[in-house]
């Protein structure tokens, strides 16, 4: 199982550090192949006021520091094709956020690196239509055939965080975790899932208690891996409280989540 786990957005080295080592434990798991996410940007917060991060010099560093002293493998988004270069240095997976999704430019800049790329799907996108964002990392790294086996042979994976439902609400269609497995690997976003974009006057809001739910049904479904955002105190969180778990709730849920995949 992949596990992509960490905070929305590098908040501080301090705060950052402090979640990494409450992680530990997972990059220490032989049945984990674990992932430390954090942001250093949040290029697309609903309001021009809302907290974006340190930015990517900073940001990096601080990863670097992570990669360095926790030896964990490490994923973060790029937003823009000048950001690929010197954010692949540093990291192992380049994150492509869901609204990015089909920018042509991005995911060929992305495949031209040696760095696994996982695509997040749009929740404006038809499930199907994912097929082609993989098509474009793919032929960019000489492969003209899209599959399953083709994508994971070449560090593609698609994630699934979720459709829009009429106004500020998201809903998971779980038939999307099996189309997409058609076309690469697929990873269960369960906390953006959870969103509620706009509930909170500018800021986007979200049920937390929801995510165990989710993330079960999507174990019982079948994927290849989970992604979670999370924090030692959601309420205080910088971006997306409203969604993150606990740290002792994410370790609950692993539990769970293993004793479903035991029996599938």
């Amino acid at each position: 199982m992949k596990l992509l786990a960490g905070p929305c957005v590098i908040e501080s080295e301090k705060n950052i550090f402090t979640i990494a080592k409450a992680l530990e434990k997972y990059h220490n798991d032989a049945t984990i192949d674990f992932y430390f996410k954090a942001s250093f940007d949040k290029a697309n917060r609903t309001s021009l006021e809302s907290f974006r991060g340190l930015g990517m010099g900073e940001g990096l560093r601080i990863l670097q520091k992570v990669k360095d002293d926790f030896g964990y493998k490490v994923v973060t988004d790029v937003h823009e094709t000048i950001q690929v270069e010197p954010v692949a240095k540093v990291v192992d997976m380049l994150q492509i956020p869901a609204f990015l999704c089909r920018q042509t430019d991005l995911l060929v800049e992305c495949a031209k690196t040696d760095r696994e790329v996982n695509i997040k799907k749009g929740q404006f996108i038809n499930p199907p239509d994912m097929k082609y964002s993989v098509m474009k990392v793919l032929k960019t790294r000489g492969c003209d055939e899209v599959s399953y086996e083709n994508a994971k042979k070449h560090g593609v994976y698609l994630t699934e965080r979720g459709s829009s439902f009429g106004y500020g609400n998201i809903i998971v269609d779980m038939r999307s975790l099996v189309i997409m497995k058609e076309y690469a690997p697929v990873i269960f976003d369960a906390t953006h899932s959870v969103q509620m974009p706009g509930a909170l006057g500018g800021k986007t809001g979200g049920d937390s208690s929801m995510v165990p739910y989710l993330a079960k049904a999507a174990a019982a479904v079948g994927v290849d891996g989970f992604f979670f955002e999370t924090h030692f105190d959601p309420s205080c969180a910088l971006s997306d409280g409203p969604n993150m778990l606990k740290l002792d709730e994410l370790e609950k849920l692993i539990e769970k989540i293993k004793k479903i995949e035991a029996v599938k």
